[in-house]
């Protein structure tokens, strides 16, 4: 069995690849270096390959542009706001982001699941709100 699929044959990766175009098409930059890009997205995956599908996927959808090292949102993103979106929970969590301990985890809610958990900080640049 592959590593990427759970035992009821839901393809894992098949999430996680529509989890981080909708994270992309979530952006409210209009326009962010390729390595920013990759750093949320590496919040959904760290394989450069499915890295690699997010982006090209996304860029078919039309939901992103790329070009000289950034990547351009085309529907100019549907932002999602930390009073809704965001879900927030007590308890004993790690960052997805950075790996810190957290007792109070954020999570994203977006249609093709949830992302989190993430610490104050980290979520607020998942969003984009980090400056």
């Amino acid at each position: 069995m592959r590593r990427d699929r759970s035992p009821d044959g839901d393809s894992t990766r098949d999430r996680k690849r529509e989890l981080g175009i909708e994270l992309l098409a979530t952006l409210e930059e209009e326009s962010l270096p390729l390595p920013e890009a990759i750093d949320r997205i590496e919040t959904v995956t760290t394989s450069p390959a499915l890295t690699r599908e997010i982006l090209d996927a996304a860029r078919k959808r039309g939901v992103i542009d790329r070009e000289d090292g950034r990547i351009r949102t085309r529907r100019g993103g549907t932002a999602v706001s930390l009073d809704r979106g965001v879900t927030v929970r007590e308890g004993e969590f790690e960052c997805r982001r950075c790996g810190a301990s957290i007792s109070t985890g954020h999570f994203l809610e977006l249609d093709a699941g949830e992302l989190g958990p993430f610490g104050s900080s980290c979520i607020r640049t998942v969003l984009g709100r980090d400056g």
